[in-house]
């Protein structure tokens, strides 16, 4: 018996055109939404039927789109996305048939109306939509970027580390005329093989280790383009010492990105150009700088650009971009630090620098590299001009803020003095007793979530850094926690592991709380969020809530605060909001001040800026 096709809330809201948030509150608002029927507390599955039954009888749904409910059905009836795409597949170049008769006719419906390379795509970007495809394939603006920049239009293209093809999908969408790929996964290359045979390209994927097993020996492309994969020291430096390959030095077992380097290289043919995504460290490590070296000598590198964190995983490390030439003799590397910019705005840019040597582009001469570390990082060759003539410009603006800062400060100052006739220690509850009297609400701490959670709303995520250095929201949208709690004005949070006991206040409601906090949420009507905020972070409440190591870990639920109306509550909330706007202010000013000082040192290294004579 077939298992029934299910779907997670996700899938749910993007078939009912809603946020993630709809249809979390349609599960709390209606006892008739559908139970889950599988999955996981973080992200439950619900069956497609029920759930298309509901939609449709709530009238915010009026049919499931049919490829939604055969790829549901594949992936209940497969157990495994690969698998599904890759049966489907087979199905439409007609060997095998599916294995799955009850989909047959669902599937040859859909390709007598739209054809078997449409349905075949519609499948595909299914596949590809799943968060654990996401993960680990490469972005569609940074892929398209790779082949744009490598010049693929009327070339054949070779990715020695092609996974499902992405990079080979975007090379014929760029104008390629064939396309290669190896790689040692072979559910991979099974469904780019599919994808090439479906479309019917020109091209060949080979399934195997690319650098001890090369499937493409001898053989010359007119571009290379590959999403490399990162610090594998078993790469078989053991096995290939005497490697044809490394005519620019054996890499040694710690560099296998400068073996892929050369791999790369092996195969461009000459005229051509190879795009490699990189981790910044290659363009470093001592261990590679004979290479490196021997790799700037013979002009083999024309350019590195320096991407924004971000751009692909792993996503808090900024990568690097290597673009290599064979034959094209250069006196000078092209460096380009893009990693200031908006990842999906600097595509133009890098582009432009690339073309142009222009713009963002340092055209940094071969000789002024070849020092003792050859050290090809972007950012560490920027000239001291460009960074003092920006600078000149910060300075002012900067001294104008601080002044600004200073006066504001002074207001900002709460007028505090001792009670006259001090009345001891106002009655305490601890915040676990609240907890159960239902003034308060704890939730969190989240967790990390495996790949196949649904990924986080398009929002930021309150990191413990955040609050403990009091700046907004700073994580990544495309971290996977659970559960998802959307922060509201008025929240408070509390980082779980601290050097001290920390509390904020929310005040809007942009962000998401992310790993490592606690959040309270108070009832309006009994507790003061700033009241509570204020009382959190005593010294008596450190020790209580806290152990005895360098880092503590902190129970907020053993911590008290005064038991005091609400009203007497809300003059204490003021005096700890007077006080917080008070440190914000003064955090924001030393912050400034020191970033004051660092351009004012590069502009007077550069000439463009002088102190007043009088002033000194």
């Amino acid at each position: 018996m077939q298992q029934r096709a299910r779907v997670t809330a996700a899938d749910i809201a993007r078939l009912a055109g809603v946020g993630r948030a709809a249809v979390s509150n349609w599960r709390k608002r209606y006892d008739s939404f559908p139970a889950p029927v599988g999955g996981t507390a973080a992200s439950p599955q619900f069956d497609l039927d029920e759930v298309e039954k509901w939609l449709a009888g709530q009238g915010k749904l009026a049919e499931v789109a049919a490829e939604d409910r055969l790829w549901r059905a594949l992936l209940a009836a497969a157990g495994d996305p690969s698998e599904a795409l890759a049966v489907a597949g087979d199905h439409l170049r007609g060997v095998p048939l599916l294995p799955y008769e009850n989909l047959r006719p669902d599937l040859d419906s859909l390709t007598a109306h739209h054809g078997h390379r449409k349905v075949f795509a519609d499948l595909w970007q299914r596949f590809a939509d799943l968060p654990g495809q996401r993960a680990v394939t490469t972005p569609d603006t940074l892929a398209d970027l790779m082949v744009t920049l490598a010049g693929v239009r009327g070339r054949t293209v070779f990715d020695p580390a092609c996974g499902t093809g992405r990079l080979l999908r975007a090379a014929i969408g760029g104008g390629a005329t064939e396309v290669y790929g190896q790689d040692n996964d072979p559910a991979a290359t099974r469904l780019a093989k599919l994808w090439l045979a479906v479309d019917d390209l020109a091209g060949h994927i080979h399934t195997g280790d690319s650098l001890r097993h090369d499937g493409f020996t001898g053989r010359t492309f007119g571009a290379v383009v590959a999403n490399l994969p990162f610090g594998l020291t078993n790469w078989g430096h053991e096995d290939l010492g005497y490697d044809r390959r490394w005519e620019f030095g054996v890499p040694p077992r710690t560099e296998p990105e400068l073996a892929w380097v050369q791999h790369a290289l092996a195969h461009l043919e000459p005229g051509g150009r190879a795009v490699l995504l990189m981790p910044p460290s290659a363009a470093g490590r001592r261990a590679g700088r004979r290479i490196r070296a021997e790799l700037l000598r013979r002009s083999a590198i024309q350019a590195i650009v320096a991407l924004p964190a971000g751009a692909a995983a792993p996503h808090a490390v900024g990568l690097h971009l290597w673009i290599l030439d064979r034959d094209t003799p250069a006196s000078a590397v092209l460096l380009i630090d893009a990693t200031a910019l908006d990842v999906n705005a600097s595509t133009a840019k890098i582009v432009e620098a690339v073309e142009t040597g222009a713009g963002l582009a340092q055209a940094v001469p071969v000789i002024d590299l070849l020092d003792e570390e050859v050290d090809l990082t972007p950012s560490r060759h920027t000239p001291a001009s460009d960074s003092g003539h920006n600078s000149a410009i910060t300075v002012q603006e900067s001294q104008q803020r601080l002044a600004e800062l200073i006066d504001s400060i002074r207001d900002l100052m709460p007028n505090l003095s001792p009670e006259a006739d001090p009345s001891g220690p106002l009655p305490a509850v601890a915040v676990g007793d609240l907890i159960r009297a239902g003034h308060l609400q704890l939730l969190g701490p989240v967790r990390a979530a495996s790949a196949d959670t649904d990924p986080i709303p398009d929002r930021p995520v309150l990191t413990s850094d955040d609050v403990l250095h009091g700046r907004p929201a700073s994580g990544h949208t495309d971290l996977r926690i659970a559960p998802v709690i959307p922060l509201r004005p008025g929240d408070v949070v509390v980082p779980v592991l601290a050097p001290r006991l920390t509390a904020r206040v929310i005040g809007d409601n942009t962000a998401v709380l992310g790993r490592g906090l606690h959040l309270l949420r108070c009832d309006p009507d009994t507790l003061d969020p700033w009241f509570l905020a204020g009382h959190l972070r005593t010294s008596a409440n450190e020790r209580q809530a806290g152990g005895s190591s360098a880092t503590l870990r902190f129970d907020v639920r053993r911590a008290q605060v005064p038991r005091i109306p609400l009203a007497e509550q809300a003059r204490h909330g003021a005096m700890f909001r007077a006080l917080q706007q008070f440190d914000d202010a003064l955090r924001a000013a030393a912050e400034l001040s020191g970033a004051l000082i660092r351009h004012a040192a590069d502009g007077l290294a550069a000439g463009l800026i002088q102190a007043e004579a009088e002033k000194l």
